[in-house]
């Protein structure tokens, strides 16, 4: 695609599932790539899966600080940051009004203030350049809601509409604000949605029949559509929300 080569990327959640598979796709488009991940372990497998281009980083994105510290050694190593993906997410299921304050602050911590920090944080950058791209990969959940997962939805949801007002906000600047959104997809974080056992396999079974694609979303599935969105056949693109759901979620 064109405008990736030789561009610097970070992806936040790089250590596993979606976020490796970005991170693999963009480095295959030439960009670097600073793998961030709370598991150092797991995003030093996937720097290493990928080679000379990528980096490792341990990093809480719930800690500003700790945001501000460790873009500042990735950017010391990579050069300044052309393309931001928001990828780290996590969720723990349970209704609403079984769920506790503790277990809303970790959910938030992770899924709305993480992305906050991280943009705040590289888009000062990209501002003063006047070029970039952010994508964040929010989830079907913010658009249709999820049963069970009521904060994590609240902060997909928020996602989708700080995008929104950010691509109007950073338009002038020649920065372009994206969302992607998975459904169901084969994850560690939809395995441990649907659970283990005979009820997890009718759970996927149910969701495979009403996928149009009869299949659960691939990690390897979005990576073609941030490399997109990253790249300059996506610089009159702003302010849009994607779904990546095998035709489960058809929003116009």
């Amino acid at each position: 695609m064109k405008g990736l080569s030789g561009k610097t990327a970070i992806v936040t959640g790089g250590g596993g599932g979606l976020g490796t598979a970005i991170c693999k796709r963009l480095t295959e488009e030439g960009c670097k790539v600073g793998v961030f991940d709370l598991n150092l372990e797991t995003a030093t497998k996937t720097a290493e899966e990928i080679g000379e281009n990528a980096s490792a980083f341990c990093v809480d994105i719930s800690d500003l600080e700790a945001v501000k510290k460790v873009v500042a050694a990735c950017e010391k190593a990579h050069g300044p940051t052309d393309i931001l993906v928001n990828n780290a997410g996590w969720d723990q299921v349970g209704e609403f009004l079984k769920t506790d304050k503790a277990l809303w602050e970790k959910i938030v911590g992770i899924n709305l203030w993480g992305p906050l920090h991280m943009t705040h944080t590289v888009a000062q950058g990209m501002s003063d350049r006047a070029s970039g791209k952010i994508i964040s990969i929010a989830s079907d959940a913010a658009r249709v809601g999820s049963s069970g997962e009521g904060v994590y939805s609240a902060c997909k949801g928020g996602i989708v509409a700080f995008s929104k007002t950010l691509a109007r906000e950073l338009a002038r600047k020649k920065i372009n604000v994206n969302v992607v959104c998975p459904g169901p997809s084969d994850t560690a974080l939809f395995n441990d949605f649907v659970g283990e056992g005979e009820m997890g396999q009718k759970i996927q079974e149910g969701l495979k029949r009403a996928i149009p694609f009869k299949r659960l979303g691939q990690p390897e599935d979005f990576g073609g559509i941030v490399a997109f969105l990253a790249s300059e056949e996506a610089d009159y693109i702003t302010g849009q929300v994607i779904s990546v759901s095998g035709g489960l979620t058809m929003a116009g």
